[in-house]
């Protein structure tokens, strides 16, 4: 007679009460499902086709302060068990470890999940194999329409959907699901020998909100060309204004200066920042996990507890940190429902959906009122210390000259303190809340930049 089929639930109750029968004092599990498909194409033929269907659970077992991780992709009833059992066995020898616990029924009790609120992250509807194809060919074909565009690198489409389901010995259980859908295209133009490329992409959770491939393809085709001729600027201090698309990089700095594990151990920059003015005034962070439709939204962290919308930064002024549950206990403050969890090794703090809050002026007014300075559109290589503050990035993009685009700028270097950096931030009003980190176009007073 052949065995019952464990659902996901059992999976999960199974792994738990097995571990506590073997002498764990507390547990939680995480449970993981996703498949998709992904197709590549360059030149009108289809180059790549990837399918995929992934399933992992993951248990954490405490034995009072010692704990250990597992992982695996087994789903019979014996091979779990023995999962669990070697987890506990494991935690018996494993070191102390004061800091971490999983939330008690009084903690879930205070951080409730928000059930009223509706962040539409999964949609039910599954693209047809030729629907993501028809995705890759549009946005290719419409690229290379463009005169002076001579060659692809490729067009990517996908879509993707999981769902994560989490347990804990202390009653806690909840289920997420999401899905994505997205479209890409890199393009070159050569002039003189030199070939030059760029991009364009729109991702969503629901495919009905993916940009028209044709705009993609047109707008990645419009890149490209204008960063022929580029050459490098001339060294010396300027003001640098971030386009939206590598300004989000400046919002995930302020996260990490602020993560509660690293402000736990004493390795950011902003350790002792706390209420204290930390950037322009015009600077306000928030994260926000029930942003509709939000790329990273969700009702519950990775310890259970319910989310809720933080103000990270307020006019300037750091209002918190990023928190889980053990970075809480070592800083003496409650938790924020900031945990990220993978499915082995332990939570730690991080966002959902972060929002640098967009200023009053329009990016067009924030870049005529700069007399010489640089638009950056793309950076690479990264030399950014959390500890120090100290950042340096290659760079390249648009030299402005008395508030207009003059000349592509290629090979650059950008150089500051975050500390001074921050200070000086002037945000602009077109946010696009399509990414999991959102930011405006940011202007900088003075940065050092290299080049000839």
């Amino acid at each position: 007679m052949c065995a019952q089929k464990l659902n996901d639930k059992d999976i999960m109750n199974l792994l738990i009460e097995t571990a506590i029968s073997n002498g764990a004092t507390a547990a939680d599990c995480v449970l993981s499902r996703s498949r998709g498909v992904s197709l590549t194409r360059r030149l009108g033929k289809d180059e790549n086709i990837e399918r995929y269907e992934d399933f992992d659970t993951g248990l954490r077992v405490f034995v009072d302060n010692k704990i250990a991780s597992v992982s695996t992709n087994e789903n019979s009833e014996n091979a779990i068990k023995d999962v669990a059992k070697r987890a506990v066995e494991m935690a018996k020898i494993a070191p102390q470890d004061e800091f971490s616990f999983i939330a008690d029924k009084e903690m879930l009790h205070e951080f409730p999940l928000n059930n009223k609120a509706i962040i539409d992250s999964y949609d039910e509807v599954e693209p047809s194999i030729d629907i993501i194809r028809d995705r890759a060919s549009e946005v290719e074909d419409a690229a290379l329409g463009v005169k002076g565009i001579t060659n692809s690198d490729g067009a990517d489409a996908s879509w993707g959907e999981g769902e994560t389901l989490l347990m804990t010995s202390n009653g806690f259980f909840g289920n997420s699901k999401k899905s994505n859908h997205s479209v890409s295209v890199v393009v070159i133009a050569e002039k003189d020998g030199k070939m030059e490329r760029d991009y364009d992409y729109s991702s969503k959770v629901f495919g009905e909100d993916l940009t028209n491939s044709k705009k993609i393809g047109l707008e990645a085709a419009k890149k490209t060309l204008a960063r022929i001729g580029a050459k490098k600027p001339v060294t010396g201090k300027y003001p640098v204004v971030f386009d939206p698309r590598v300004s989000r990089s400046m919002a995930s700095h302020f996260a990490s200066a602020i993560n509660g594990s690293s402000i736990a151990r004493k390795t950011s920059f902003l350790k002792d920042m706390l209420n204290q003015q930390i950037a322009n005034k015009s600077i306000s962070l928030v994260d926000d996990p029930f942003l509709k439709r939000g790329l990273a939204s969700r009702l519950f962290d990775g310890e259970g507890l319910g989310s809720s919308k933080n103000l990270l930064i307020n006019e300037g002024v750091l209002q918190q940190w990023l928190l889980d549950l053990s970075s809480a206990k070592q800083l003496n403050m409650s938790p924020t429902g900031n945990a990220k969890r993978g499915i082995s090794g332990p939570p730690a703090p991080g966002i959902s959906n972060l929002i640098l809050m967009p200023g009053e002026v329009t990016p067009e007014k924030l870049i005529s009122n700069v007399s010489e300075g640089f638009y950056v559109t793309d950076m690479i290589g990264s030399s950014v210390s959390m500890v120090t503050g100290d950042y340096s990035r290659g760079a390249s993009g648009f030299w402005i000259k008395n508030g207009e685009f003059s000349d592509p700028i290629t090979e650059a270097t950008i150089a500051g303190n975050l500390k001074e950096m921050f200070m000086t931030l002037q945000p602009a009003n077109d946010i696009d809340y399509s990414h999991s980190i959102n930011c405006p176009t940011l202007l900088i007073e003075g940065m050092t930049i290299a080049g000839n």
